[in-house]
């Protein structure tokens, strides 16, 4: 849905009372007003970790209606989005946009991936392999979310 921002998706049920894990989940965004199927939804309880969080729902209560919703995006309104510093911006932002290595096209920024030690872009690559560069200063040179480019610099990665 254009407009809107996924902030996870309902996963399986975790009890009987219609609560569900949250997949994929993004916790900034989980606390802000989510829509689920069109509708705007109202959490009734948050549970577990921002890692695996799990929710409970105004309307789902049973196990299984929460297995009925399973797999089905939680949206949140970029207009709900919480404000952001300077510096700052959302995954969904750089996804699309162009990577190069100064002039050199690179290829288009797929998604953001939050690993352990730090978060990365995955860049797919026609006719090459999908290439993760890791949201470091060595690694990227510069962000430009107007022009929807990102400059990584490939001698760091190692792929001259």
């Amino acid at each position: 849905m254009d407009g809107f921002v996924e902030a996870g998706r309902v996963g399986r049920p975790h009890g009987l009372d219609g609560a569900f894990h949250v997949t994929r989940p993004d916790p900034d965004l989980l606390d802000a007003p989510l829509w689920l199927s069109g509708e705007r939804v109202e959490i009734e309880r948050r549970g577990g970790t921002n890692d695996r969080p799990v929710l409970r729902i105004r309307g789902v209560a049973t196990r299984e209606a929460a297995e009925a919703l399973r797999g089905r995006p939680l949206l949140v309104a970029e207009t709900d989005l919480p404000a952001l510093e300077e510096d700052e911006f959302w995954a969904h932002d750089l996804v699309g946009c162009a990577v190069v290595d100064g002039t050199r096209a690179v290829g288009e920024v797929r998604r953001l991936v939050g690993l352990p030690s730090c978060e990365v872009l995955e860049v797919e690559r026609p006719g090459d392999a999908a290439l993760l560069v890791p949201l470091v200063r060595d690694a990227v040179r510069s962000i430009d979310r107007e022009a929807r480019r990102v400059d990584v610099d490939l001698g760091f990665l190692g792929e001259d």
